[in-house]
């Protein structure tokens, strides 16, 4: 059994390994009482003016007392984080930690308008919309209960949420403006990210097979460009 659990642990991609690790001994640690939700929350003046930059981070380590809440964003950023990274950024570390490093970014600033203290569930709902975006045909089931195609589960999760009694905030990352039709790239990984990660590119002009995606909609391609 303990063999098996680390085999599939050691089977996760590395991102979504690091994160969904952090989280589950950052939860244990304050189950145990080692640290304290006080310590590790988002304030900006501890921050800026104590210099407690950590809690940019652990800020979205955090989904609550170990219970049904954090077992539901776990669940799901898990689920999604490795989609993400086994699917659309596959053998692409790089790009999927600059893309979370921008949308937490994102999320930080808006934290400070909106005052709210841990941004983990409003990271997995991140994970999920960007997921729904580029798997557009897909049809899920939640619980049993509804069936719908995937761009409508980022709005059943915010609803969801919304009556665990947590504040939600959904960010639009840099995934829809730049696969239309005439849309561009508005950032780019940093080489440095890409060499530390990934390490050197063996050979710079190749180039792998465009990604497939259910129902064979490529995000940005006109009708002569669709697959049928």
């Amino acid at each position: 059994m303990a063999q098996t659990f680390q085999q599939e642990y050691m089977q996760m991609p590395p991102v979504t390994r690091a994160y969904t690790t952090a989280c589950v001994i950052t939860t244990i640690a304050v189950q145990l009482d080692i640290i304290t939700p006080f310590q590790i929350y988002f304030n900006p003046d501890l921050i800026f003016r104590k210099f407690q930059v950590w809690r940019l981070v652990t800020n979205f380590m955090y989904f609550g007392p170990i219970g049904f809440n954090f077992l539901f964003n776990m669940i799901f950023a898990y689920r999604y984080c490795r989609m993400l990274e086994e699917g659309s950024f596959r053998n692409k570390t790089a790009d999927f930690f600059f893309m979370i490093l921008f949308g937490c970014s994102l999320m930080t600033i808006l934290g400070l308008i909106v005052n709210i203290v841990f941004l983990g569930s409003a990271f997995t709902i991140m994970l999920v919309y960007l997921w729904s975006r580029r798997n557009p045909y897909v049809r899920l089931n939640f619980f049993g209960l509804m069936t719908f195609h995937a761009p409508y589960l980022p709005w059943v999760l915010l609803g969801f949420s919304v009556l665990l009694g947590n504040s939600v905030v959904i960010d639009l990352m840099e995934d829809v403006f730049p696969e239309q039709r005439g849309g561009f790239r508005i950032l780019k990984t940093p080489r440095f990210l890409t060499y530390l990660l990934e390490g050197p590119t063996e050979d710079p002009n190749y180039n792998p097979l465009p990604e497939e995606r259910p129902g064979g909609f490529n995000w940005g391609e006109g009708p002569e460009g669709d697959e049928q």
